[in-house]
């Protein structure tokens, strides 16, 4: 993703320094994975080696020679990032985020506003990370070799990795062989729903989806993955649903009913390794049933998408490929 596709959602002055900054990055041959603004402090670019202080004229420089953030930069970006319109946006900032257009997802951090105890939204915004939608590159021939191989289908899927490791790309990578078929592998197409609950796996705007999932996606935006699930399993009659980032209850009960249902299910998770996985409340009772009958292990150990591990037979902990 080059820092020129982005450069509309900055002020001038921060956006031009950001597309002069980029010359020097691809320069390294790394790629832009987060830009950070935080009010007063360095413009810093995140790539997958290295924290890229930024100096006014692009060139990358120690933190004390770098571009300090001022609030009206920060201003302007929420402006832009929100449409002008701070109350529309207001759902996703208590959430803590906003999705852009192509999957990109800006985080925000400031003062937050109670309401009955719950957070209702954040005003004076201190701190935006964007983090930028990309591509990734691995072994995944394998990974779908390993699915076509199975003579009973598709199996319930579940990738692990931690932060920046690359599970949502992975997942909407996925997907879209699942719902096209891969013919020379034998894998036959499916009709597969995803629940996106945080408009960043499809990047829909305005009822389309800015990233290709295949002839045979459904796209259920921003719903909350428990209801979502049960949505879409009684509606668009998937093959496999797909969800990004399980975690709460009402999550893991979602797919054990799916699962009862006939459903197959593809999903992802934050954790490093099937023991982590199984200390987690949540997900233990998952684990422990066998619903999850393969287990993806990614890191960032050669760039984000590292395919490390693929379990199955989850029960007997049986792993295949390392």
């Amino acid at each position: 993703m080059a820092l020129k596709d982005v450069e509309k959602w900055f002020g001038q002055d921060l956006g031009g320094c950001l597309v002069r900054a980029e010359s020097h990055i691809t320069k390294a041959r790394e790629v832009p994975e987060e830009i950070r603004l935080r009010v007063g402090y360095p413009l810093l670019v995140r790539t997958a080696v290295r924290d890229c202080f930024v100096a006014a004229d692009g060139r990358l420089v120690t933190p004390e020679a770098a571009r300090r953030v001022t609030s009206m930069d920060l201003a302007q970006v929420i402006e832009r990032v929100t449409f002008s319109s701070m109350h529309a946006a207001e759902e996703s900032l208590r959430q803590g985020f906003v999705t852009l257009p192509g999957g990109h997802r800006v985080g925000v951090a400031g003062e937050v506003v109670l309401e009955m105890g719950r957070v209702r939204t954040q005003k004076n915004i201190s701190a935006v990370n964007f983090r930028l939608a990309t591509d990734i590159h691995g072994e995944h021939g394998f990974l779908l070799k390993q699915i076509a191989a199975n003579s009973k289908g598709f199996d319930h899927t579940l990738i692990v990795s931690p932060p920046r490791a690359g599970k949502t790309t992975l997942l909407r990578l996925l997907i879209r062989y699942l719902s096209n078929g891969v013919p020379e592998l034998a894998l036959r197409p499916r009709r597969v729903a995803l629940v996106d609950e945080r408009s960043e796996i499809a990047g829909m705007w305005q009822g389309e989806a800015t990233f290709d999932l295949g002839w045979r996606t459904d796209v259920l935006d921003k719903c909350p993955k428990g209801i979502g699930i049960e949505m879409m399993v009684r509606t668009m009659s998937p093959d496999v649903v797909a969800v990004d980032e399980l975690g709460g209850v009402q999550d893991a009960e979602a797919v054990r009913e799916a699962a009862r249902c006939g459903v197959k299910m593809l999903a992802t998770c934050h954790g490093d390794s099937v023991e982590d996985l199984s200390a987690r409340g949540v997900l233990k009772p998952l684990m422990e049933t066998g619903v999850f009958q393969q287990v993806v292990i990614l890191s960032r150990r050669k760039g984000p998408g590292t395919l490390e591990r693929v379990y199955r037979e989850i029960g007997d902990v049986k792993k295949v490929w390392r």
